[in-house]
Parts: structure tokens; C-alpha cells; sequence
């Protein structure tokens, strides 16, 4: 049995990021993530700009990133970033626990441990979800190193106007 290469999670001072080995450099990752990004707080403007700083510059310019609206909430639509815009794309159908970097050439799905998640539990999901080989759904990974997600951000309701009578 020969041992597969161990991914490297990368923790600074503004991005926590764990990819699958081979992830930028346009090899296919197996599974239903390419790694797991553990956000700071669900405040997704904030938190974009330093994940893709940590990301591989083999991915080339990154145009778009899509999230779930109910969990991260109203935000910005583009985030100027390196001299280009990042398309800030959030949908109703996507995956509540992943956000997809979307470059010209690659696709990769990242699992988002939940930023309330303790540091013990993110980096069991982060180590995991970035492992070679592993196929385990969001799911799965969330629950085995019991990182379940908080209480999602609500939407924000329209204004109610008083009306005299």
C-alpha cells in the first residue's frame, strides 16, 4: 500500500484553507469537495479576499464565487480584488456547507466549516475534506468531526410602512 500525499492546511492570519494534493495544477480531485475553508466569520466580503489570496495561483484569475444565500446573508456583488472583480454569486440551491471558486479554467468546491466551529473540530474537517481520496459528502465530513453548522444569517425582510388612517 503506498501512502498518499498529505495536503497542507494552510492557517494565517486571515484564511484557513486545506486543499486536496493537485488542486491548481489541473489534475482531477475525486470526491464531492476539493477542500474545506474555515471563514473567520459569515461575513462573506470580509472573509473573500484573504481566501483567495491562499488559494493556488495555478487556478488562474478568479472570476466568480457562488454561496448559499440563506447562510451568508445579504452581501456585496463584486469584490475588486488584484485589479479585476470577483463576482460575488449567491444562490437558494447551493450546497448550504460549500462555496465553488469559479476561474477561467477550474472549478473547485470547497466545504465551509462553520466559523463557530471549535479549532479542534474545523481542523478534523479541514485535515479530511482535504485528504486524497476521500469521497465523503459534506455531510458526512461535518458530522465525523461533529463541526455542525450554527444558526444560519436571516434574511433581511422588507421594511414595513405604516399607513395613517
Amino acid at each position: 500500500m503506498t501512502s498518499a500525499p498529505h495536503s497542507t492546511i494552510q492557517h494565517t492570519n486571515t484564511a484557513r484553507l486545506a486543499l486536496k494534493p493537485g488542486i491548481g495544477s489541473r489534475s482531477l480531485a475525486t470526491g464531492s469537495v476539493d477542500g474545506a475553508w474555515w471563514p473567520g466569520s459569515r461575513d462573506l466580503a470580509a472573509q473573500v479576499p484573504a481566501l483567495l489570496e491562499a488559494l493556488p495561483t495555478d487556478l488562474g484569475r478568479i472570476e466568480r464565487l457562488s454561496y448559499n444565500l440563506a447562510v451568508w446573508g445579504a452581501t456585496v456583488r463584486g469584490l475588486h480584488v488584484d485589479g479585476a472583480v470577483v463576482h460575488l454569486a449567491g444562490y437558494r440551491t447551493q450546497n448550504r456547507d460549500t462555496v465553488d471558486v469559479i476561474g477561467r479554467d477550474q472549478v473547485i468546491t470547497l466545504l465551509v466549516v462553520p466559523p463557530e466551529a471549535t479549532e479542534d473540530a474545523a481542523n478534523r474537517v479541514l485535515r479530511a475534506a482535504s485528504s486524497a481520496g476521500n469521497t465523503d459528502n459534506v455531510g458526512e465530513l461535518l458530522d465525523a468531526a461533529d463541526a455542525h453548522p450554527g444558526v444560519p444569517v436571516p434574511e433581511p425582510r422588507p421594511a414595513v410602512s405604516a399607513v395613517a388612517h
